[in-house]
């Protein structure tokens, strides 16, 4: 009995040091196996791994790719237009152990905080280089200006054992100070181009005006000639007709225009004439003229 209970125990603590000997790296980790801060270990490949109990420690780092924003900065282009940028880069650790032997035990939040001040330095360095203006920053050019950015911060990475995958500039804008007078400007600018196309459009207006006017004119000036032509043919042929019945019975044309003329001369409210007894103008109402 006594022995049964001197073995519980001694079961107890190797099934303890047996467990914590035993560690399970996951296929999104890299663990390195530490001997009083010593590597002693690398384990990379997921599964079951062993250490020794309580002399060794181990200590796992995420192998998948990261993410980190870096903050907000200040630069200025070669046109002296200064722009506030921040960016944001994709990392991987690729060498755990230089990783290890280049943070010590701060892990990524100090490599974090060293690739953030190496990102902003090579993006002073880049934005702020001979040809790089801010049209440049903003242009399709970004894009190469982004790749030259992600290429020099993975060679000054590398030291820390991480790998750079991809840099990207999420924020290019004008200092809070300089959004007032440049959307001033743009204000301006726009209401000047209005003001250019309104006259242009007065100007094209006016133009048709006066085609139209013009065209006006013209087409009644050709209808009036028309209408001149046509009266005077139609006078023309009046006269000859008048012509023609004169020449066939003179009496009756003198009496037809004489009717004519009384119905002008009366027609209204116009029933008083003064003339003197002997005019013309009444011989066909003359009784002595009518018996004949």
């Amino acid at each position: 009995m006594r022995k049964m209970t001197l073995l519980i125990p001694i079961l107890v603590i190797a099934l303890i040091g047996v467990l914590s000997s035993l560690f399970v790296v996951d296929e999104r980790e890299k663990a390195l196996v530490l001997q009083f801060g010593q590597i002693k270990a690398v384990k990379e490949d997921p599964g079951l791994s062993f250490k020794i109990p309580l002399i060794q420690e181990v200590v796992k780092y995420d192998d998948r790719i990261l993410s980190l924003d870096t903050e907000t900065i200040e630069v200025t282009p070669s046109d002296d237009r200064r722009l506030v940028v921040d960016a944001f880069t994709r990392y991987r650790i690729s060498d755990v152990v230089q990783f290890r032997q280049a943070v010590g035990v701060g892990g990524v939040r100090v490599a974090e905080d060293r690739l953030g001040s190496i990102l902003n330095s090579q993006i002073r360095e880049v934005l702020g280089a001979d040809q790089v203006t801010s049209d440049t920053i903003l242009s399709e050019d970004r894009r190469e200006l982004m790749n030259r950015i992600r290429n020099q911060a993975r060679d000054s990475a590398r030291s820390l054992g991480i790998e750079v995958v991809d840099v990207r500039l999420k924020q290019t804008n004008l200092p809070e100070q300089n959004l007032n007078a440049t959307f001033a400007r743009m204000r301006a600018e726009r209401e000047r181009e209005a003001a250019d196309e309104i006259a242009r459009g007065n100007e094209a207006a006016q133009r048709v005006r006066a085609l139209a006017d013009r065209t006006v004119v013209e087409t009644m000036s050709e209808a009036e000639r028309e209408a001149q032509v046509i009266r005077g043919e139609a006078d023309a042929k009046r006269n000859g007709i008048f012509a023609e019945a004169f020449g066939s019975d003179p009496e009756f044309f003198a009496f037809y225009r004489s009717l004519q003329a009384y119905e002008k001369a009366l027609q209204g409210n116009n029933s008083t004439m003064v003339m003197t007894p002997d005019s013309e103008f009444f011989d066909y109402l003359k009784s002595d003229r009518a018996a004949k």
